[in-house]
């Protein structure tokens, strides 16, 4: 079955050539010219990636792709003229699964697509429940079983553990945390992070949270 790619871009040249060459390569291709029209394209079909540009009218890519994530797991590659490591960094801590500059090599793009659908193919049959040691997480039921035992949580408290998990072995810093979990709608001291890992331990009673000293927190990749 051909997989679906939603392209998310104003420039009219590159939609043009992005749309010929994959479906060359034996994808389906849906257009929009802005973040409004692709947010309204993205809730009327089922996509398996999203090629995503961030400078772009009406609504910037960085708000998109917090929109797709804040509703779906579907795999989004930022494609963007932005080559600074702190745009880089905002992408990838709104959960992008790739970051591609401009100008780009087209055979490359594509290899860069097919890693990315790899990877989402190879943890879609579990997706929906993720384990960690005697931890585990039901994506859909918002539940969370320690050895088999369920253990309540707050929404918050399972969002960040539901970030660890799917993220293991990355450092999120409190900032990163309160922008990813918050939606940067948080006024405040960002020590409120310490006190969410502090309970989610408690209640675990796992220590599987690890503190990066001066940095943040993560859980650690399983051997």
């Amino acid at each position: 079955m051909q997989k679906h790619i939603l392209i998310i871009e104003d420039e009219q040249s590159i939609q043009n050539i992005l749309k010929a060459f994959l479906e060359d390569a034996g994808y389906t291709v849906t257009l929009a010219d802005d973040g409004m029209a692709g947010i309204a394209a993205f809730h009327k079909a089922t996509y398996d990636l999203v090629l995503l540009d961030i400078m772009m009218p009406k609504m910037d890519g960085y708000t998109v792709c917090e929109m797709i994530r804040n509703e779906s797991t579907t795999p989004v590659i930022l494609l963007t003229a932005l080559d600074d490591e702190d745009s880089q960094m905002k992408g990838f801590g709104l959960l992008a699964d790739d970051y591609i500059t401009k100008p780009f090599s087209m055979p490359l793009l594509l290899r860069r697509i097919e890693a990315v659908l790899r990877r989402t193919q190879s943890t879609e049959i579990n997706h929906d429940v993720l384990s960690y040691h005697q931890i585990q997480l039901d994506t859909k039921r918002y539940q969370v079983f320690v050895s088999g035992q369920e253990v309540a949580l707050t929404a918050r408290e399972f969002e960040i553990l539901h970030l660890f998990m799917e993220n293991p072995g990355r450092v999120f810093t409190r900032e990163q945390l309160l922008d990813i979990i918050w939606n940067y709608d948080f006024v405040g001291d960002d020590k409120i992070i310490n006190t969410h890992i502090k309970n989610i331990r408690k209640k675990l009673g796992v220590d599987c949270i690890e503190t990066i000293r001066g940095v943040g927190y993560r859980i650690e990749k399983e051997n």
